[in-house]
């Protein structure tokens, strides 16, 4: 079984975790771009315990959140990346909105957003928290943002148009 799994295979993996004792941590995002602040953030997930599991926005669950526009890098890239980095165990794809499905079925040991978030906006915290684990917020990296990235490029013509 390769890191990409749907759903199924990550509560799997979990619950053989579980029986293990080891610590399942849970982080969110559409990482597109990714960028330095990214990897930033996935190394402290991962250090909060023993598998890190990462939930990733669709295509269309980007498209419905950043706009018609978004994302720049295709769903099958953006899990490949992240699948690829050291830090990251598993990447499961979700097409609503918010995690809240993966959260409750997977419910993790540890549920790590940004601290661009407050506790009382994590998707999840209450479900997590129930079952006995907890939230941590992780400092973001000063200064990187794909926002930042795209005015970047944007400022410097190599982003095209808005529309492209």
């Amino acid at each position: 079984m390769g890191r990409i799994v749907d759903l199924s295979q990550a509560t799997a993996i979990r619950e053989d975790a579980r029986r293990e004792g080891r610590a399942v941590v849970f982080t969110n995002g559409c990482f597109d771009l990714i960028h330095k602040g990214h990897v930033d953030l996935l190394r402290a997930a991962r250090e909060k315990g023993d598998l890190l599991v990462v939930g990733l926005n669709s295509d269309g669950s980007v498209r419905k959140l950043k706009g018609h526009n978004r994302p720049w890098v295709p769903e099958e890239d953006r899990a490949a990346v992240l699948a690829a980095l050291q830090a990251v165990d598993l990447v499961v794809l979700f097409d609503e909105d918010t995690p809240i499905d993966v959260i409750e079925k997977l419910l993790p040991d540890v549920l790590v957003k940004g601290a661009d978030y407050r506790l009382d906006e994590v998707v999840g915290a209450e479900a997590v928290t129930t079952a006995g684990g907890r939230v941590e917020l992780v400092p973001l990296t000063e200064g990187r943002s794909t926002s930042a990235l795209i005015g970047k490029m944007k400022q410097s013509g190599s982003a095209g148009s808005e529309t492209a």
